[in-house]
């Protein structure tokens, strides 16, 4: 009975969370504007999302930076790893408490503290002010991908391959990462997942010339939102499903 219950209370759950989402992809094919009355099924939507000329500005913002950010925070976040990997005891716990506080804090207190920095130092917000702020808050989350891979490798292993004679950058490049190369793509595929689908410190870090998707649709719902956004929240849930679902199972092949 008890694990009727449990099942029961998961199954709640899971449907609180996700009709909402279903309703949402079924509005997204329904011919007609009313989101009471269904008039057959139609791409009519989908067609009009693509002619859109702000939403693909949008969506061109949105995956230029997500991938500019990947691989920048990518490259910081793993050489990040490997320096805290190779401080004694009490610095590497003194930095990975650092590394995991944006990861606890609000996103609207990173964005606002970004946004004041910006302001601070006299920069125009746009584009790239929203790639240096995507790239801030993706790092943590790469360093936190690769450090439990440079743990399951042998310390000396590095030290073995100076000793045989090999520079620091050539042990680096075919000792060191090829050792956390799942941690590598995995910090990676989560950076592109977090820089895909972020609003607020994009909000508080641009320009109202320069959004990306998450702003686009934020700023339509002040005149009503048109059931072109019904596909686009659509495509971009199962985009960001299928990218989680590969972060998921390399997560647990790393573990």
């Amino acid at each position: 009975m008890k694990q009727f219950f449990k099942k029961c209370y998961l199954a709640i759950i899971l449907i609180f969370l996700y009709i909402p989402i279903v309703v949402l992809i079924c509005q997204s094919f329904n011919a007609g504007k009313s989101r009471a009355k269904w008039e057959g099924f139609s791409f009519h939507w989908y067609e009009q999302l693509f002619s859109n000329s702000s939403i693909m500005s949008a969506l061109w913002v949105t995956v230029s930076i997500a991938v500019i950010a990947t691989i920048v925070a990518t490259i910081l976040g793993t050489l990040a790893a490997i320096g805290i990997y190779s401080m004694k005891k009490r610095p590497q716990a003194v930095m990975m408490t650092i590394t995991n506080l944006p990861n606890t804090m609000p996103d609207i207190v990173t964005g606002i503290s970004l946004m004041l920095l910006f302001i601070f130092a006299k920069v125009d917000r746009g584009y790239v002010t929203m790639a240096l702020a995507h790239i801030t808050f993706d790092v943590p989350y790469v360093v936190l991908s690769v450090l439990p891979k440079l743990k399951q490798m042998n310390r000396f292993t590095y030290e073995a391959a100076l000793d045989l004679g090999a520079t620091p950058g050539y042990a680096l490049w075919h000792v060191l990462i090829p050792e956390c190369k799942q941690g590598i793509v995995t910090g990676a595929l989560l950076a592109f997942t977090l820089s895909l689908d972020d609003f607020t410190i994009s909000y508080f870090t641009t320009s109202p010339l320069v959004q990306n998707l998450s702003t686009l649709i934020y700023s339509a719902t002040k005149l009503g939102i048109s059931p072109v956004y019904y596909a686009l929240s659509s495509l971009m849930f199962v985009v960001l499903l299928v990218l989680l679902m590969i972060v998921n199972r390399r997560t647990a092949d790393n573990n």
